[in-house]
């Protein structure tokens, strides 16, 4: 359990690869595997400091819309990333999980999806979720249908559904909402991701390009973190005097 002043679930949008590879006149597939990199310390670095859990936006459902290349190049990279990193991050505690829509992508990569998943770790110290063509608005939309069809099979009265019925249809269900939401980047927006989950996350936008964010970059934005006053609504005061 991380002490009172680290956050327990961090979100990140990590933006930034395709400009980092430009800058260097680069393919921009080898900003991607940089931005590889950069998670595997990041994650590293979570699981020293205590972190529980940790989402990261891996793929959005507006991701698309991208040049075919690009889209077949990061699923290339994605097969190469499960194969070699799910074993690692099971020796070291870590659970993974896949949050989005998994059937639009290709036969092979959902198996080596299955197959990580089957070996995954079951004793968790911390839990990676990476959300793939996963969007916010996506995400509403099927736990409002879940909802609508339990309705109509007589499973659930409507008068019955309020906010916690509605979050344990969402995606990230039985995980706590994210204390602490970054974006790396320079971009100032939450764009689609974990808009029901994030309604009371700390906001922090880096203009680091996602391959150079560093262990000590996250540890700026936690140091940010630490110093807020989160209040949910109540007075400053209400809030110390429950947080004592």
């Amino acid at each position: 359990m991380p002490p009172a002043s680290l956050p327990r679930h961090i979100a990140i949008i990590m933006d930034g690869n395709g400009r980092w590879a430009e800058k260097r006149n680069r393919p921009r597939t080898l900003g991607h595997q940089a931005g590889l990199r950069a998670l595997r310390k990041i994650v590293e670095h979570c699981g020293r400091l205590g972190i529980v859990e940790l989402t990261v936006f891996a793929f959005s459902s507006e991701n698309w819309q991208r040049p075919p290349q690009e889209i077949n190049r990061l699923m290339e990279l994605f097969m190469r990333a499960l194969d070699k990193e799910a074993a690692e991050l099971r020796e070291n505690g870590v659970q993974l999980r896949f949050v989005g829509d998994l059937t639009r992508f290709p036969a092979a990569l959902q198996e080596s999806i299955r197959q990580a998943l089957d070996r995954n770790c079951q004793d968790p110290k911390m839990r990676l979720n990476v959300a793939v063509n996963y969007g916010g608005r996506w995400d509403l939309t099927q736990a409002a249908r879940a909802l609508a069809q339990e309705c109509v099979e007589g499973r659930l009265q409507p008068q019955a559904i309020d906010e916690g019925a509605f979050e344990q249809r969402l995606m990230l269900a039985d995980s706590p909402p994210p204390d602490l939401f970054i974006r790396t980047g320079g971009e100032m927006r939450i764009s689609n991701f974990l808009l029901w989950q994030c309604a009371y996350s700390e906001l922090y936008f880096s203009s680091v390009l996602w391959p150079d964010f560093s262990p000590a970059r996250l540890d700026e934005a936690i140091a940010d973190y630490s110093s807020r006053e989160r209040r949910f609504g109540k007075t400053g005061e209400q809030a110390r005097l429950h947080a004592g």
